[in-house]
């Protein structure tokens, strides 16, 4: 997909839900809709690609990987609706970016301050796997994201987050490696940190904790106001 030009962010987020550029990641978004989870079968299914959210003027941004199939893709917010944004949310509450320590739905009157999230694939994919192409074919959106926040520092939840935020701050030669609590310089002098994700697979065994996800995000707030 070809870079894309946005007078804002209103606009960046009124064209994402309407993209369909790939089509395994359509079919199978549309098909999680329909089917649906026991849990959820009241639900009317977001079903569509997922925009960013939060602060227009954060000074930090928060990358993820792809809408869950039954969370942002359910719900229509980023990391809304599932475990991985319970732990996120109520994090990001205890740093002082939200307003409040859970997600539940678009209208939950959840806020955040100074803090913006987004992903660098906006379908929910099969088995939490994105394709290359897919990656690549959603890289501009992240990219004029980026263009038009005054963000300061990056937080990455995972690796595939992490070289989205390389990728498209145009990183040559070597790669910085992630790792959780990792550190880096981009070429414009803003800051990219590493967390691992907020996944049940992290969080269950312990990988990640609490603590630990605070940490970082507290890193960033320190980062940001500098």
């Amino acid at each position: 997909m070809p870079t894309m030009r946005f007078d804002d962010l209103a606009q960046l987020n009124a064209t994402v839900p309407h993209c369909r550029a790939c089509p395994r990641l359509v079919a199978w978004r549309e098909q999680v809709a329909t089917e649906k989870r026991r849990a959820y079968e009241d639900w009317d299914y977001w079903g569509r690609p997922v925009p960013g959210f939060g602060d227009p003027e954060a000074r930090v941004v928060i990358v993820g990987l792809a809408p869950a199939a039954h969370g942002a893709n359910r719900t229509g917010r980023m990391f809304t609706g599932d475990r991985s944004g319970d732990w996120l949310y109520a994090s990001l509450h205890r740093t002082g970016f939200a307003s409040q320590p859970e997600s539940t739905h678009r209208g939950d009157g959840l806020t955040l301050s100074g803090a913006y999230i987004t992903a660098p694939v906006r379908c929910a994919p099969p088995a939490n796997k994105p394709t290359i192409g897919e990656r690549d074919t959603c890289a501009p959106y992240l990219e004029a994201e980026l263009d038009l926040l005054p963000w300061r520092v990056a937080v990455a939840l995972g690796g595939f987050g992490w070289d989205a935020v390389l990728r498209a701050r145009g990183w040559n030669g070597r790669k910085p490696r992630f790792g959780h609590a990792a550190q880096a310089e981009l070429p414009d002098g803003r800051a990219l940190l590493g967390s691992y994700h907020v996944s049940q697979q992290n969080t269950f065994t312990g990988r990640l904790t609490e603590d630990m996800l605070d940490a970082v995000l507290a890193r960033a707030r320190e980062l940001a106001a500098r």
